[in-house]
C-alpha cells in the first residue's frame, strides 16, 4: 500500500468548532460546603475540538486545510483560532456576538476525570452558516469535509452539499442524528456502527451490506462506510461489491478523536486523486494507530508508513505459484493492480533495475516471473545460467520496486502469465505488442500489454564476453 502525495491535497473541512479545555490539578480533601473533592487546578491545556480536530488531523498528514464554522466573538474563539493558526490551517470563522464559542471544560486530578462542564447553544437558534462564506471559499478547494457535532452549525447541510455537486467537489460527511436524509447527494457518510444502526434498524454480519446499499440507493450517495470498531470497517460503494476489512489496531487503548482521524485520512487521500478502497484502507491503518494512543490524537504520515510496514507482514518476495495465486485474488479484491513481467535475469544489472522500476510503476505490485535453471540452458546454451536459480529470485526480491518473485519451467512463461491474468503484462525490447507471449490471454480478460524500452549500454551476454576478455 502506498501514500499518495497529500501536499497536493486542498480541503476545506465546514463543521461545529469547539474549545476543549483541561484544568488539571491534585486533590487531597473534600470541600467543607458539600461533600465534593476540592481541586488545585495547576495546569491548563487548551486543545482544539470538533470540527477543528479533523482539521488537525488534515494538517498533521501535510493537507492544505481551511476550517469554516461559528463561534462566539470571545476568548474562546480567539484561542481556538490561534491553536489552528499555529498548525498553518486558515480558520474562516462566522464570530456572532450573540452566540459563545462552544467549549467543554474537564476538570482532571490524579489521571481521573471529574467533572465537565460544557458551555454551547445551538447556533441555529440565531440563523444557519452564513452560505455566501461557502460559496466564497469552495472553489479554493477540491474536497469538503463536512463535521456535524447536532450544534447546529450544518443546519443547511442539505445545500452546501447541493452547492459542491454544482461545483464538481467531493464532500465526506461525518453525520450525527438520526435523520441521515440531510446527507442526501454526498459522495460518502461515514457513520459508526450505532449511529448507522440508529438510522437503518438493527443490524448483523449478515445484513449490514445489504442495509448499507438500500441506504445509499435512497439518498443517492456515492458510498456509505460504516466504521464498526474492534469488527473494522464496511465499505459499500455504488456499483461494486461490499468492502470488508478487519482493524488494523493491536491493541486498543482509547477510541476518543479516531472518528475524526478515519474522516481526515478519507478526505485527504481522496482530494489526493486516489479511489475509495485505497482511501478506506489507509484509514484503517490510521484508525489502528491512534486507538493505540490514550486521548484524542492525531496520526502523521511516519506514523501511517511505519504502521504499513508492519501490516504487510503478508507473503512477499520469492513465492511459490499456489501462494502468488492466493496472493493475486487478494490484490484484485482490493481493486490493485497487477503488473508482471518475466526474463532470465541472469546477471543483474543497472539496465535490468530502471526496466523494474519503470514496470513497477505502471501499478500497484509488480511480479516478477523467472526461467528456472534449465529453462536458461535450453535458452542460452550450456554455459548459462551464471548464477543458480535460488541466488537470481532473492536478487530480484530484494529491489524495492517488486513484489513477488516466482520461478517457471518452460521454455515461454505462457502458461503462469495465463494462470496469473495480471492487470497489466509487461516486456522490455523490439517487440509489437501483440507478439509478446500470453498477450491474448490477458488481452481476452480485459487486461494490457505494454512494451518498455531498455536502458541502452547493458546486456548480460557484454557483462560475460567483458569478464571473458
Amino acid at each position: 500500500m502506498k501514500i499518495p502525495n497529500f501536499s497536493q491535497a486542498k480541503v476545506l473541512v465546514i463543521g461545529d468548532l469547539m474549545l476543549d479545555r483541561y484544568w488539571h490539578g491534585d486533590t487531597s480533601r473534600i470541600s467543607p460546603e458539600s461533600p465534593v473533592p476540592v481541586v488545585n487546578i495547576q495546569n491548563i491545556e487548551n486543545r482544539a475540538g470538533g470540527a477543528a480536530n479533523v482539521a488537525l488531523n488534515l494538517a498533521e498528514l501535510g493537507v492544505d486545510v481551511a476550517v469554516l464554522g461559528i463561534t462566539g466573538q470571545d476568548e474562546e474563539s480567539e484561542i481556538l483560532e490561534a491553536i489552528l493558526k499555529e498548525k498553518q490551517i486558515r480558520t474562516i470563522f462566522e464570530k456572532r456576538p450573540s452566540q459563545t464559542t462552544i467549549t467543554k471544560l474537564r476538570v482532571i486530578s490524579r489521571n481521573q476525570q471529574l467533572i465537565r462542564l460544557d458551555f454551547e447553544k445551538d447556533f441555529a437558534l440565531d440563523k444557519p452558516l452564513d452560505i455566501e462564506l461557502v460559496k466564497e471559499n469552495i472553489d479554493k478547494y477540491d474536497l469538503l469535509v463536512l463535521s456535524d457535532y447536532n450544534k447546529g452549525t450544518l443546519k443547511s447541510v442539505q445545500q452546501i452539499i447541493q452547492l459542491a455537486n454544482v461545483n464538481n467537489k467531493k464532500t465526506v460527511v461525518d453525520p450525527k442524528g438520526n435523520d441521515f436524509g440531510k446527507y442526501k447527494g454526498a459522495t460518502l457518510i461515514t457513520p459508526n456502527q450505532s449511529e448507522f444502526s440508529a438510522v437503518a434498524g438493527e443490524t448483523n454480519e449478515q445484513n449490514i451490506c445489504s442495509k448499507g446499499e438500500a441506504l445509499r440507493n435512497e439518498l443517492n450517495l456515492g458510498a456509505v462506510l460504516i466504521t464498526r470498531s474492534e469488527k473494522g470497517m464496511a465499505l459499500i460503494e455504488k456499483d461494486q461489491e461490499p468492502y470488508l476489512q478487519p482493524t488494523q489496531a493491536r491493541e486498543i487503548s482509547d477510541v476518543t478523536g479516531a472518528g475524526d482521524t478515519v474522516v481526515a485520512t478519507l478526505a485527504a487521500t481522496l482530494a489526493s486523486g486516489e479511489n475509495l478502497i485505497t482511501a478506506s484502507r489507509l484509514a484503517n491503518v490510521a484508525a489502528g494507530v491512534v486507538i493505540s494512543k490514550l486521548g484524542t490524537a492525531t496520526t502523521s504520515v511516519m506514523e501511517l508508513e511505519a504502521a504499513i510496514a508492519k501490516k504487510d507482514g503478508e507473503v512477499g518476495g520469492v513465492v511459490s505459484e499456489s501462494e502468488l495465486l492466493a496472493l493475486i485474488i487478494n490484490a484484485k479484491a482490493k481493486r490493485e493492480t497487477v503488473v508482471m513481467t518475466n526474463g532470465c535475469f541472469d546477471i543483474l544489472h543497472p539496465g535490468h533495475v530502471a526496466y523494474l522500476k519503470q514496470a513497477a510503476s505502471l501499478g500497484d505490485k509488480l511480479i516478477v516471473a523467472v526461467n528456472d535453471d534449465a529453462s536458461v540452458q535450453r535458452l542460452k546454451g550450456e554455459e548459462r545460467p551464471i548464477n543458480p536459480l535460488d541466488h537470481r529470485m532473492e536478487m530480484l526480491a530484494a529491489l524495492d520496486s517488486v513484489d513477488w518473485v516466482v520461478s517457471f519451467s518452460e521454455d515461454t512463461p505462457q502458461r503462469i502469465i495465463a494462470n496469473c491474468l495480471p492487470t497489466i503484462l509487461v516486456k522490455g525490447g523490439d517487440y509489437k505488442a501483440e507478439e509478446i507471449v500470453g498477450y491474448q490471454e490477458v488481452i481476452d480478460n480485459g487486461g494490457e500489454v505494454k512494451i518498455l524500452q531498455f536502458k541502452d549500454g547493458y546486456s548480460t551476454t557484454n557483462i560475460i564476453k567483458k569478464i571473458k576478455s
